[in-house]
């Protein structure tokens, strides 16, 4: 076909790709929409009836006026487009979203403006811009039908004799359904009061029907569309003909307007005036028509900003108006201001009633749903709420979500935003002024019939086309031509007189050539001042990005030799090296970052980066590196980048100026609109009816135009440079197909199908919805697991070696959303707004009353069982869902249905119960059924059986969520001491106490009741336990305590710690200890058996073993002594352990008292060292201690002070010994029992702190003391060994090192 292959050539560069019409086809006359129909089938599959043979007849209680009938397109030019395909159904459904709308003369026509989006399945977009309008409906059957269905509502009425609902379900469709029914009010007017609303009667009414005329076009050009459509609206309605035929006009916008070139202005022709539009250049933002201030006038800034970064975290977007255009204003304003990032999920700014069901999607999307006037908010039911913003546009209001981290720098950021609109006159904080709209073409604003005589004169005119109005060149002329007039018009200048008419006349010709620099019209001032404001608010958000991003280039990983084997290899590759970048952020960025880079939007903008080395660079992108090497040369990424103080845009006047620029002086005018060669008198005019044109002019382009040309020309050009590259890399269609599947990477289903909505296609977007959660499900506890499992995962070649905790939280609450989204796919009705804890209570319910049913056989409680002393041991913790559940329901912090889910998913995810507990929650398989549709998710057994194996995975790490988010909450712990069995003394006359210590606090002092070795208390969560003081008063004839063990554990988390002792409590035995710090080790809790087993991810530090500190205190013959090499490897060993935790960050570092005391500590291999060649034969039967050479080294230095030797010492050397006298004093007169091992300890731990350790050591060396005390062979008498130790600790002069209170308490230094 000639039209087809002509408007193919030109696609790229014409400014319209079709014209289309919709309306009543009068032919087939009125029919029910066949989308209702559907709708119907849906409700019964939901209610659980037959489908197929569900009713399908109209519902006759709805009044005529108000019901859904069938649209069609009555025509479209050209027939094709090959660049763009045609689609009919799609164009139709978004035209007309609810289907046609009839109406009487007593009702409001006034004409419509929307515009609406089509977003293909490769992501390219076209934009509709639509003008509906009412026209008389002359058809005599059409309003007979109507009559005829008038008659049938009222006898239903009648024989009802009351309204009722078709269905009294809460069903989240049918609130929706009702929504969406009518969004338009219908006003009678006062002369037919007495008259109901909405009645028909074909002998008094006039019957109206809406029409839609439609631009179909590649660039979102909305204000000149809307111009063109108004002024052919008008044409329409105008008393007087227009001065071409409608093809003209239409022929015209089709094929001889051309899109405007880059950085250029377009000035074209609509009926009555010109129209301009521009359009950035290549270093500028990308093109945006529509009116953000509108935007920022309806939300207010900060709500606004707020669903911003929502769409940056790639929440569920809900728009919510009456207006059409106001839900696709706000929609493209927000996506417009993402740059350079770009929306990677569903995008369906106006959702047609018939894709309803789509809200039931688990998946991120940003839709737009039309309300009904009046409706209230609490009556819409949404399918899931627990990720979802919901935008009321018409009532200025938002709804976000929980746990919602907040845009960098927002206060100042909103600050900025208002500043410049204010500079426009625009108030930011109040919402937006009801808006009256007389005409949807605001920028005409001469009303009658005058203006459009003066617009219809201004375009006959027109300089380009050397065309005056004939009137008045016919006066120029003769005034040019005539001597004696020109004569008296000199005389009448040199009295002062000026003849305006002519002088009109003549400035008019004269100004003709020099486009744009006349006067410009109400509606181009208008236009002007909204790109300037457009763009100055665009600037401000993309500054925002410059200034967060201007070091992305750097951690972006670049591994792939070739294009091939990255798309190949890309869903296994690392390609941001997330770790290095977050910690290279300002602290208060983290929250909102974090998360940030985790989205399908940011992963799109870092594979486009690496695809750049192969391809051409994606236009945003390049655009945006741009701004950064700007930045960077004027050097604005300076140290002060890395704080968080605010950077303000500095380019809102140059960004305004090129606007102005271009819209002030035209660069290109279009072919004016002319007469074409077809019969006059088939489109017959008649005021008010748009009249149907002639197709064989349409539908055929111009055989030569230079646009055509010059698009011929390019395609020819990338059609020689693709013949040339395809040799060179890998044949396109694989490339093609390696791009959309790495593109499309946790994208499912981008974008609804609309041309086809069958039941079949319905159930396969449900399936596709399945297989895409399954898939994000496997991606998200694999992501977890490489990261968590860290140097382990590296070795495995893996990729990433570190997560922070910031890391870890982020991809927890991922989970958490993945979760919410799975258990509201297919819910029949919803309850709550979190899907998943509706479901636990529900299982809840039946459980507790099953319990409640057995009472009168209960079961014995193994919690609750005690054990004997002779075998004494922490009690198991019995696995229960319920149980879990009512933790979370006590705590009373946690206010939602949400939060209480998410809580309950870290309690489980922590205990590493998750896969375990939703097994069990799925395996009540008539809840399931009674919940759940029957193409859920969760009734998919086989998917379903995949993804709770994935969450099993999860029990390879271990998580501290629970405990590390929730910090205030109060804790049940319990504790048992555990006394070493095989000799007598397991009991103590004494009064025992324990104090529990962890990374957030301590319990407290808290005495144990005698003859008792268990006991429970609760406390403020104390995060992941560290050490535990267990100590007596030395009351009572046995005053000794042999202790094996302490173990404690959480009751809610199931965290159980053992704290290895293995000495003696009493002052008349072992180091005279009546108190010990004793450091903890982590053991699974899965049962008696396993209570040895220590967890092997993270490695934990524990308290010196029992082994080892008996061949310290020689307590058994049993010594087993180290070698020297092997003390080194153990000092060398420790240190080590100590600078990196330093080296993690802040939140991930754990304790330091495990590195400082616990086994394979700083005090355990210092200890060896003093140990080695130690003389600890018993002296008069009682053992010597390390503690006891340096108390005698001390006393030496003291006496050598007091005689005068050390006053000959150098200066610094005297101040050591004062230090060491000082520290060892306050030490050995601390309130505190503990024993000579314990001070010991504790010295070397201050001197650690003070960086006095390396300076005591020579010291200690140099006393007399060491000869009767060490061997020759003694580490600590070796030079060598000496020099080395001190050089290892000094060392630790690099870091900051805090001692945690349990240690210290009672030293004052």
């Amino acid at each position: 076909m000639s039209g087809s292959s002509v408007g193919s050539a030109a696609a790229p560069c014409r400014f319209a790709h079709y014209f289309v019409i919709c309306g009543i086809d009068t032919e087939t006359g009125l029919e029910p929409d066949e989308l209702a129909a559907l709708h119907q089938w849906l409700e019964a599959d939901r209610q659980g009836r037959d489908p197929d043979t569900a009713a399908t007849g109209e519902n006759f209680e709805q009044s005529p006026l108000k019901r859904t009938f069938k649209s069609k397109v009555l025509a479209h030019y050209p027939e094709n487009v090959e660049w763009n395909p045609f689609d009919q159904d799609a164009v139709n459904m978004l035209c007309m979203p609810k289907g046609l709308s009839f109406r009487t003369q007593v009702d409001q026509r006034d004409p419509q403006f929307h515009s609406f989006i089509i977003t293909k399945e490769d992501g390219s977009r076209t934009y509709g811009f639509v003008l509906t309008f009412y026209e008389e409906v002359t058809s005599p059957q059409i309003c007979s039908a109507m009559q005829t269905l008038y008659q049938m509502h009222n006898a239903e009425h009648a024989s009802t004799n009351a309204p009722s609902c078709s269905s009294s379900s809460s069903s989240s469709m049918d609130s929706l359904a009702s929504s969406v029914d009518d969004g338009e009010s219908t006003t009678s007017s006062s002369s037919s009061a007495s008259r109901a609303v909405g009645s028909y009667d074909s002998s008094r009414d006039t019957l109206y029907v809406s029409k839609a005329l439609c631009l179909i076009t590649p660039m979102p050009f909305m204000h000149a569309c809307r111009c063109f459509l108004s002024q052919l609206h008008w044409a329409v309605t105008a008393a007087t003909t227009h001065p071409l035929p409608l093809e003209s006009y239409v022929y015209n916008i089709l094929y001889e307007v051309p899109l405007p070139a880059p950085g250029r202005s377009l000035k074209f022709h609509g009926v009555y005036e010109p129209i301009v539009c521009q359009r950035p250049g290549p270093g500028e933002l990308p093109l945006a028509d529509f009116p953000l201030a509108e935007a920022f006038t309806l939300l207010g800034v900060e709500n606004l900003v707020q669903v911003f970064t929502c769409t940056l975290l790639e929440m569920q977007i809900l728009l919510y108006s009456q207006d059409y255009q106001r839900l696709m204003t706000v929609a493209e304003g927000i996506t417009t201001l993402l740059f350079p990032f770009q929306w990677q999920h569903v995008y369906v700014p106006i959702l047609p009633a018939s894709l309803l069901h789509f809200l039931d999607a688990p998946v991120p999307y940003l839709m737009g749903l039309q309300s009904k006037e009046g409706t209230d908010r609490s009556k819409l039911e949404l399918p899931q709420e627990a990720n979802l913003c919901f935008v009321d546009i018409d009532n200025h209001s938002i709804e976000l979500p929980e746990d919602f981290p907040q845009f960098p720098n927002k206060t100042e950021f909103i600050q900025e935003l208002t500043e410049v609109l204010l500079s426009f006159g625009i108030s930011a904080n109040t919402g937006a002024p009801p808006r009256t709209r007389s005409s949807p073409g605001s920028t005409l604003s001469t009303p009658g019939r005058e203006r459009k005589a003066a617009a219809l004169r201004q375009l006959e005119d027109d300089g380009c086309n050397g065309n005056l109005a004939g009137e008045e060149l016919a006066v120029l002329e003769l005034l040019q031509g005539n001597a004696t007039l020109e004569r008296l018009q000199a005389l009448t200048k040199r009295t002062g007189v000026t003849v305006a008419r002519v002088d009109a006349l003549r400035a008019g010709v004269k100004g003709q050539p020099t486009e744009g620099q006349g006067s410009q019209t109400a509606g181009e001032e208008e236009e002007l001042r909204n790109a300037k404001l457009n763009v100055q608010l665009r600037e401000v958000f993309a500054t925002r990005f410059t200034t967060m991003f201007a070091d992305y280039e750097s951690f972006v990983i670049q591994s792939a030799p070739d294009l091939e084997s990255w798309l190949t290899n890309r869903e296994q590759m690392h390609n941001f090296d997330k770790a290095s970048f977050l910690s290279d952020q300002p602290e208060p960025y983290l929250p909102f970052l974090s998360h940030f880079i985790e989205t399908q939007m940011f992963a799109t903008f870092i594979d486009n980066k690496i695809m750049s080395q192969w391809e051409e660079k994606e236009p945003m992108l390049s655009v945006f590196d741009t701004r950064i090497d700007k930045a960077r040369l004027y050097n604005i990424r300076a140290p002060s980048l890395r704080s968080s103080c605010y950077q303000r845009c500095s380019v809102l006047k140059e960004s305004a100026q090129a606007i102005e620029q271009r819209l002030m002086k035209i660069d290109h005018t279009a072919i004016l609109p002319h007469l074409l060669d077809m019969k006059i008198g088939q489109g017959k005019y008649e005021q008010g009816f748009f009249p149907k044109l002639q197709a064989n002019v349409l539908n055929t382009g111009p055989s030569t135009n230079k646009w055509c040309h010059r698009a011929a020309t390019a395609q020819r050009r990338k059609d020689r440079h693709r013949q040339q590259t395809e040799h060179l890399s890998l044949d396109n269609d694989l490339k093609e197909k390696f791009m959309q599947e790495a593109r499309s990477l946790g994208k499912n289903l981008r974008q609804p199908k609309l041309s086809d909505l069958s039941p079949a296609v319905i159930a396969q977007t449900n399936w596709k919805f399945v297989e895409g959660l399954l898939k994000e499900c496997r991606m998200k506890t694999k992501r977890m697991l490489v990261e968590k499992m860290g140097h382990e995962a590296v070795e495995l070649g893996h990729g990433e070696a570190s997560i922070t905790g910031l890391e870890e939280n982020t991809l927890i609450a991922s989970l958490c959303d993945l979760l919410e989204r799975i258990w509201s796919h297919g819910l029949q009705v919803k309850q709550g707004k979190s899907a998943l804890w509706s479901h636990l209570l529900h299982y809840q319910a039946r459980e507790e009353k099953l319990a409640q049913q057995q009472a009168d056989s209960p079961v014995p409680h193994i919690f609750e069982r005690r054990k004997s002393d002779s075998s004494i041991a922490m009690p198991s913790l019995r696995v229960s869902l319920i149980q879990d559940m009512r933790h979370i329901q006590s705590m009373s912090e946690i206010k939602t249905d949400v939060g209480r889910a998410r809580a309950w998913i870290r309690l489980s995810l922590e205990k590493k119960l998750l896969s375990q507990h939703l097994k069990r929650l799925l395996s009540q398989q008539a809840l399931t059924k009674k919940l759940y549709k029957r193409y859920a998710f969760l009734r998919c057994e086989e998917e379903k059986e995949q993804f709770l194996f994935h969450l099993l995975s999860l029990n390879a790490v271990d998580y501290f969520c629970f405990t590390s988010v929730f910090t205030t909450i109060m804790i049940p712990y319990r504790v048992v001491i555990i006394p070493i069995k095989k000799l007598s003394n397991t009991m103590t006359t004494s009064n025992p106490w324990v104090c529990v210590s962890g990374e957030l606090g301590d319990s407290g002092i808290m005495q144990i009741p005698k003859n008792v070795l268990e006991m429970t208390f609760d406390c403020q969560n104390l995060g992941k336990l560290t050490t535990v003081q267990l100590g007596h008063d030395n009351a009572g004839l046995l005053a000794k305590w042999l202790v094996d063990c302490v173990m404690v554990r959480n009751e809610i988390t199931g965290h159980t710690y053992r704290f290895p002792c293995g000495r003696w409590l009493g002052k008349t035995v072992d180091d005279g200890s009546l108190e010990r710090v004793l450091i903890g080790e982590l053991v699974l809790p899965s049962g008696e058996d396993d209570s040895a087993r220590v967890c092997r991810t993270p490695p934990l530090q524990r308290s010196p073993s029992q082994g080892r500190r008996i061949s310290i205190t020689s307590l058994t013959g049993r010594d087993t002594k180290l070698t020297s090499a092997q003390i080194q490897e153990g000092i060398g060993e420790a240190m080590n352990n100590i600078i990196k935790h330093f080296h993690k960050p802040e939140k991930e570092r754990g304790s330091l008292t495990v590195l400082l005391c616990g086994e394979n500590s700083l005090v355990a291999a210092l200890e060896q060292f003093f140990h080695h060649g130690f003389k600890s034969a018993r002296l008069f039967q009682k053992t010597v201690f390390v503690w006891d050479f340096v108390e005698k080294a001390v006393a030496y230095m003291e006496s050598a002070d007091q005689l005068g030797y050390l006053q000959e010492t150098t200066e610094p050397l005297g101040i050591t010994c004062q230090s060491l006298c000082r520290y060892f004093n306050a030490i050995n007169s601390t309130s505190r029992n503990i024993g000579k091992d314990g001070k010991f300890q504790l010295l070397v731990c201050l001197g650690a702190r003070d960086r006095l350790l390396p300076q005591w050591l020579p010291l200690l060396v140099e006393c007399p003391v060491i000869l009767q005390m060490y061997e020759d062979t003694a580490m600590l008498r070796d030079t060598c060994a000496l020099s080395a130790l001190i050089g290892v600790l000094e060392t630790l002069h690099d870091f900051p090192i805090t001692l945690e209170a349990s240690l210290v308490k009672g030293i004052n230094l």
